[in-house]
């Protein structure tokens, strides 16, 4: 009689990848590191032994490689599209998520462009187009603009289709909240904001109806699936995103849920397995058809 079920397949493991061939654990994320190619590899074919959907890449870049327009995101021997090539060449099955935003490569540490002070959407969209074609052409299988900047979709499925990567899918991040969760994602990074914050083009916390417009924009663009950001603290926003679309929708249990079940269960406070998994349940519960989760192998061994 049980009525939701999760599996690893529902899973997506987000790796953080850095230069070199070591690694270098990341204080504020307890069991969580920046990996070097080799490394991450190791991990992704566990991964995929153990039936996780697919891995979602995050790069680690050098101050010295950042720059207000982030140039790096589209250098073909950059770091990104380096880690994506070996993961196709080694693991051509696993499918790999990459991160459409300015935030990893901007000296400025936002998502868009920074002009006189402020975002500049339409100065920020060709980029990220460019970006994900970049991305596309090392052999993503499906690029993810976390950025949130309007119009965003439309110029990448454009540019994509151009440039002959009609199958290479768009996860929206459709309705991301400019909340306080990802402080240890930030510092994994080194990628918050210089000055100022995200407000002006992340959501609301206080709002549920803006996800209605942002939901039929990203669908008329050319989404193929719609991303909700945090996970837990807004399960109420899932369900209401999931009554609203008939696309599929992810969930990302960000890196704050994840530490405080790591960080509790390290002071004895509570069951880490049991409380990981019970927390993912209730994602599938609100209606993610996707979670991607910093426990999802962990979660994928215990299941």
């Amino acid at each position: 009689m049980t009525e939701t079920h999760l599996s690893p397949a529902h899973l997506v493991l987000p790796l953080f990848v850095q230069e070199g061939a070591g690694q270098t654990p990341i204080p504020s994320m307890p069991g969580q590191a920046r990996l070097g190619i080799e490394p991450l590899l190791a991990v992704a074919r566990r991964a995929l032994s153990a039936g996780v959907g697919g891995v979602a890449l995050f790069p680690a870049l050098t101050d010295a490689l950042k720059t207000p327009r982030g140039e790096e995101s589209l250098n073909d021997d950059g770091l990104l599209q380096r880690t994506v090539r070996a993961l196709k060449r080694e693991l051509p099955e696993l499918v790999v998520f990459t991160d459409v935003a300015l935030d990893p490569y901007s000296s400025d540490g936002h998502d868009g462009v920074v002009i006189d002070g402020r975002i500049d959407n339409d100065e920020t969209v060709p980029l990220l187009a460019k970006m994900a074609v970049a991305q596309a052409r090392a052999g993503a299988d499906v690029v993810a603009p976390s950025d949130m900047m309007d119009g965003r979709v439309e110029a990448i499925r454009r540019a994509l289709d151009e440039a002959g990567f009609q199958d290479v899918g768009i996860l929206s991040y459709c309705v991301k909240y400019a909340s306080g969760f990802y402080g240890p994602f930030r510092d994994a990074l080194d990628s918050a904001p210089r000055s100022g914050d995200k407000k002006t083009y992340q959501m609301n916390p206080a709002n549920v109806r803006e996800c209605l417009r942002e939901i039929a924009l990203d669908e008329a663009e050319g989404a193929d699936l719609l991303m909700v950001k945090p996970g837990l603290p807004y399960a109420d926003v899932l369900r209401f995103v999931r009554e609203h679309s008939t696309l599929p929708i992810a969930a990302y249990h960000v890196s704050g849920e994840y530490c405080m079940l790591k960080v509790a269960a390290e002071r004895g406070f509570l069951d880490y397995e049991r409380c990981l998994l019970e927390s993912l349940l209730c994602l599938r519960r609100a209606g993610a058809d996707l979670i991607f989760t910093y426990g999802a192998l962990e979660a994928a061994e215990l299941l």
